[in-house]
């Protein structure tokens, strides 16, 4: 079998192909990149609380917290969950009516009158194991049922606060100044935390973080990050600058804008305070050549426009401008 050299025109058509298959993932790139990244204290593997910016969240792809924590419980499976040990005969019940069957059968073949010849003498208990078992069933349907509607009752319940303008940064963070947004589903997460009051002063900050992130990522001046970012996302960003430098690009990404936003959860953690938000936000992203400035990718006269759920952290009790991203996961 042999093989003919491609054409120019046809390796220059695959060449524009790459090109064009590429691009959405270059114009991605923006802090975050298109990931879920970060920790979020004990809360690292749950699932924020959903609101009306952002009813869900993808799970977290990349943590330095360990996911064996004592003391809260996932949301969502880290491992593939065991399969079903087989309905109603592999349940406790119906590993003992199988067990009794058989040992009918054998005491049937011992007795010389066959393998179901014990069961003649048997045949009311038998009759009275189906009886249990169809109770069993029902039971179970039953139970099913009623945790199927819990759980729906709970998802109608979750915060969907409304937007309303932040009277002091001139934010559009929706849940208002009380205690965390999320403080009924959280306590569902049995995290050994308490709740925490976020003011009006903290979702200004949240709204300067945004844009002045997004601004030294684009300026790729890491000291700038580090100022606002926790080591943790300071070493994740670090690694996608030295990326993009190793691939020759530039990320430009420039004036964020906040569109609207949720407080999702805010809790108290040892001596670290939490606050998760979901927000919508409007973003310049392209991606140039590092040497010549050339355009790759993105919109360079209309900004996208985004959903992302960010984690901030400070000690406990510190100043709105203390607040440091500490966690970015997508909207799922």
């Amino acid at each position: 079998m042999s093989f003919r050299p491609l054409t120019t025109r046809k390796m220059a058509a695959m060449a524009v192909a790459l090109s064009v298959a590429l691009a959405p993932a270059l114009a991605e790139a923006k802090a975050g990149g298109g990931g879920s990244f970060g920790s979020r204290g004990a809360r690292t593997y749950s699932s924020p609380a959903p609101t009306q910016t952002a009813p869900g969240a993808a799970p977290m792809q990349r943590s330095m917290t360990p996911q064996s924590q004592p003391g809260y419980q996932q949301t969502r499976p880290t491992s593939p969950a065991a399969p079903a040990s087989g309905g109603f005969f592999g349940s406790t019940l119906g590993r003992g009516l199988m067990a009794g069957l058989l040992g009918a059968g054998i005491f049937g073949l011992l007795s010389g009158s066959g393998l179901f010849g014990g069961l003649g003498s048997l045949s009311s208990i038998f009759g009275l194991l189906l009886q249990i078992g169809l109770i069993y069933l029902l039971v179970k349907l039953a139970m099913s049922f009623f945790a199927r509607r819990r759980e729906g009752q709970m998802a109608t319940a979750a915060p969907q606060g409304g937007m309303q303008r932040d009277a002091f940064g001139g934010g559009l963070f929706g849940g208002g100044s009380g205690a965390g947004a999320g403080a009924a589903y959280g306590a569902q997460q049995s995290a050994p935390v308490s709740d925490l009051q976020v003011a009006p002063e903290d979702f200004s900050a949240f709204e300067r973080k945004l844009s002045e992130i997004q601004s030294a990522y684009g300026e790729e001046d890491l000291n700038r990050l580090r100022r606002n970012v926790t080591p943790e996302i300071a070493s994740y960003f670090a690694e996608d600058l030295a990326e993009n430098a190793r691939k020759g690009v530039i990320n430009k990404v420039s004036g964020a804008k906040l569109l609207s936003g949720d407080l999702s959860e805010a809790w108290r953690e040892g001596n670290a305070d939490y606050a998760t938000v979901a927000m919508n936000f409007s973003i310049m992203d392209t991606v140039v050549d590092r040497n010549t400035g050339a355009f790759i990718s993105g919109d360079r006269t209309a900004p996208s426009e985004t959903t992302e759920i960010w984690t901030f952290t400070r000690p406990s009790g510190a100043s709105p401008e203390d607040w440091k991203l500490s966690a970015i996961q997508q909207a799922a």
